[in-house]
């Protein structure tokens, strides 16, 4: 075998995460009975930006959200979102975002852990089990979200 017949190795690089990928659903799981609901309707809107300088942005939207006209119909707007910035880092199968904006002014100042895998251009994520404000009566919850990479 001649040295100009030998082909170096391809590195096998895993997708990135980086660049913007569109919401294609959002549900919840109960640890209890595997049920699963879609809080945000069955339809619901959002984005997750990562540049490779490690800023993250997360906006989801309910489905059907309309603005309010009253004070009470503005304020229950906050529940039908989740909107939230900061710096991420890659750990394995995780992204840790330190929250410096937030809809909810109690993630300000943590950190966000999620669980991700990429297939492709699907992009699809759970949190951490934990019980809900929104729903504590269901016991551990976990969102499972799924995203696809724009193009």
């Amino acid at each position: 075998m001649s040295v100009s017949s030998v082909q170096p190795a391809q590195a096998i690089t895993p997708p990135t995460v980086h660049g913007a990928w569109q919401l294609l659903s959002y549900s919840v799981e109960e640890q209890s009975n595997g049920n699963t609901f879609a809080p945000m309707g069955d339809h619901p809107t959002g984005y997750v930006i990562f540049t490779p300088e490690g800023r993250l942005s997360f906006m989801l939207s309910a489905e059907g959200r309309q603005p309010g006209a009253s004070a009470e119909e503005r304020s229950s707007l906050l529940s039908s979102m989740i909107a939230y910035t900061g710096i991420y880092r890659l750990e394995g199968d995780r992204w840790i975002t330190k929250v410096d904006v937030a809809w909810n002014p109690e993630w300000v100042g943590t950190e966000q852990t999620r669980f991700f895998s990429i297939d492709g251009d699907l992009l699809t994520v759970h949190t951490p089990w934990r019980v809900m404000p929104n729903w504590p009566e269901k016991g551990l919850t976990r969102s499972i979200v799924r995203f696809q990479r724009c193009r």
